[in-house]
Parts: structure tokens; C-alpha cells; sequence
């Protein structure tokens, strides 16, 4: 698998050898129990504990984090499951935790949890590796890179060295990247996390997360966690993520694609300002993009006068459903704002350009920009 293409290891990622009159990917496993007699020394005795379905899943995600190497991946119920894993099994009373400030938004109420269990939480911006800063002493530094909904971009290698020359670990939210787009663990970090909710399984169905790192100890202590708080992902919601998996190339390179094309269409309107898209030259975070992203996402945020007009052009979209989240094959915009968490002016917009036909998406957005703009 580590001399294939993208595209052919996403589609055979993770299947079983053949069987004959087998399926290729087996269905769910639908068990809470399995017969178990003797020592409990084989691979499935409980369902919160192991799972085939969950065994196909991790391996795919495995191979796609860093293929050719061996790595362990835990997957979870959701992209928080899988973030608090990795922070609450680590952090302990009176370590250091260095978290972005702008990072997803519910970040915060895990630094306030870290902070009742006795841990000291610094915070500084993802831009300008600012995080550097912050080092001294810590246990663990969280990086998300692109930021969400931000869009500013870290040196992860840069990052990583210094951390680890002061024997601070590292995670990286590798969420709006992917794995085709960064690999965290081929740039050092200890833990590549994500939301597979989002591009990972890409059709705005499933609730999922995963936790990949080289360190078999470390995988096991998230693992671990995952048992004690039962954090688990149902069968059915790994068997979709699996099967989605397949078209994980097609949907990013045309989601990308999309979203460049839309940022360049963007550029040249006067009325959008603070314009993000990290594969946009001439954007701050291109020139450290370029260097450790091979995709840049399907994201692009940009903001509008005044919350009036952002809510005017979200109504006016025909092509973008307004709703939450990002990565899927549908095109989904919001303005950011109104959930209150995050520090962005009223009329920021967070598009998450799906594989529509890229024509009619810039159209749309051309025309609802026009509607909503019309009385200026």
C-alpha cells in the first residue's frame, strides 16, 4: 500500500483478505457480546472494547495516516471523543497544556475541565508558530492547522522539533486537512486527531473521530480511555465511514478545486474582506501551506459588512445549505458568529465548498452576494 497513489490506497484501504464468497468490505457487527469460553485472550470479547467492523476501520485510517509504517489508530464516537482522549488520558495535575486560542470552539470548555483537574493551560494564535512561546514546560502541545474556522496555518515540523527538544509531545487537529491533504506523523507529531464527521467520511451522516499514532503506548493509553468513558463509535457509523472512505480522493481533489476556484472569485469582489484560503497565493499562510500540505481543504472564510447582509447572503444561497460543520459533498456556509465562541467579527462567513459543479457554485454565491449587497 505505501507505493500506491491516494486514490487507489483510499479505495482498498483497510479490506480483509479475500474470501471466497465473502464480501468485500464485511458488514457491521452488530454485537454487544461474542462468545468468549476460557481465558479472555482472543481479539473480540466485548462489544466496548473491540469490534470487527471498528478492527477494518482503524486499519484503512492506519494507511492513509502514514502509509508503509506501522501505526495504530483508535477511532471514536466523535471528533471531541477523540480530542478529549488524547488531552484527559495525558494531561495530570500540575502539568502544562499548550492550546491554540483559535482554534474549534469548543476547546474552551476543555481547557476550563483541564484546568478543575489541576492543569495549567497556556494559549497563543496558530499563525506565526506563536505556540513556540508557550513551550516551556508543558506535557503536551494541541496544534490545529488549518485553524477552524481561522484558516491560519502553522509550521508543524517546526513546531515539533522544538517540542520535542524540550520532551513535550505533540498532537496535531488534522481535521479540515485530512489525511490526503497533511500527515501530521510524517512531520513528527505523536498524535494525528481528527473529526471524521467532516471530509473523512464526507457526507454529513456520521458522527466519528480517530486518534493515529506510531508510539504503540501512547495509542494504548487512548485506547484505554476509550474503554473507561466508553466513548465508542456503533458499527453502523464505522462500516459508512469505511465504505466512504473509497471516494475520499474524488470528493477532496474536486472539493479543493471547488474551493480555490471560489476564493480566486472572492478576491475580486470589493465588498468581501479578510479573504482565507490557504492554497490562495497571496494568502498569510500560503507560503507555510505549500511547504507541508498537499491538499489545502475545502474551507474558505471571508467576511461581510455587518451580520445583517452575512444573514441575507446565507438566506440567498440556492447551492449551500446554512448549517454547521464542513468537508461534506454538499455545500454548507455559516455565519460563525452566532454561536458566540469563537473571536470573528459578525459578518464572518465559514464556506465549506462541496463537489458541486464549480461553475454553478461560484454563480451562486456571485448572485446571492449581489442580492444581499444590493442596497449598499
Amino acid at each position: 500500500m505505501d507505493t500506491m497513489s491516494d486514490g487507489t490506497r483510499a479505495v482498498r484501504a483497510g479490506l480483509p483478505d479475500p474470501e471466497q464468497y465473502e464480501p468485500t468490505l464485511p458488514g457491521p457487527v452488530l454485537a454487544a457480546h461474542f462468545h468468549l469460553s476460557g481465558a479472555p485472550t482472543g481479539p473480540y470479547t466485548y462489544g466496548r472494547d473491540t469490534n470487527p467492523t471498528w478492527t477494518h476501520l482503524e486499519r484503512a485510517i492506519g494507511e492513509l495516516e502514514a502509509p508503509g509504517n506501522p501505526v495504530e489508530t483508535v477511532v471514536f464516537a466523535s471528533g471531541m471523543a477523540a480530542i478529549s482522549a488524547v488531552l484527559l488520558s495525558r494531561a495530570r495535575t500540575g502539568d502544562v497544556v499548550v492550546l491554540p486560542d483559535d482554534g474549534y470552539q469548543l476547546l474552551p470548555l476543555v481547557r476550563e475541565q483541564l484546568e478543575a483537574y489541576g492543569v495549567e493551560v497556556r494559549t497563543a494564535p496558530t499563525g506565526g508558530d506563536a505556540q513556540l512561546a508557550a513551550l516551556r514546560g508543558a506535557a503536551l502541545l494541541w496544534i490545529e492547522t488549518p485553524s477552524n474556522p481561522g484558516l491560519d496555518v502553522c509550521d508543524v515540523r517546526r513546531l515539533v522539533e522544538a517540542a520535542h527538544a524540550a520532551g513535550t509531545l505533540v498532537a496535531v487537529d488534522n481535521t479540515l486537512a485530512t489525511p490526503l491533504g497533511q500527515r501530521p506523523l510524517e512531520l513528527g507529531a505523536d498524535f494525528s486527531v481528527a473529526s471524521d464527521t467532516k471530509g473523512m467520511t464526507g457526507h454529513g451522516d456520521v458522527l466519528l473521530g480517530h486518534v493515529t499514532c506510531r508510539d504503540p503506548g501512547l495509542a494504548a493509553g487512548v485506547r484505554r480511555w476509550r474503554k473507561v468513558v466508553g466513548a465508542i463509535p456503533g458499527p453502523m457509523e464505522a462500516w459508512l465511514a469505511h465504505r466512504s472512505l473509497a471516494t475520499l480522493e474524488l470528493r477532496i481533489d474536486r472539493q479543493c478545486a471547488n474551493a480555490l476556484e471560489l476564493a480566486h472569485a472572492l478576491a475580486g469582489r470589493r465588498e468581501v474582506t479578510g479573504l482565507r484560503y490557504p492554497g490562495l497565493p497571496g494568502d498569510p499562510s500560503y507560503p507555510v501551506a505549500v511547504r507541508q500540505m498537499r491538499r489545502f481543504g475545502s474551507v474558505v472564510s471571508f467576511v461581510l459588512p455587518d451580520w445583517e447582509r452575512a444573514e441575507r447572503f446565507l438566506a440567498e444561497l440556492r447551492l449551500a445549505d446554512d448549517a454547521t460543520s464542513f468537508g461534506g459533498v454538499r455545500s454548507t456556509a455559516e455565519r460563525r458568529a452566532r454561536w458566540g465562541g469563537d473571536a470573528v467579527p459578525e459578518g464572518f462567513i465559514r464556506f465549506s465548498v462541496g463537489a458541486e459543479n464549480a461553475e454553478d457554485l461560484v454563480a451562486d454565491v456571485e448572485r446571492a452576494l449581489d442580492a444581499a449587497l444590493s442596497t449598499d
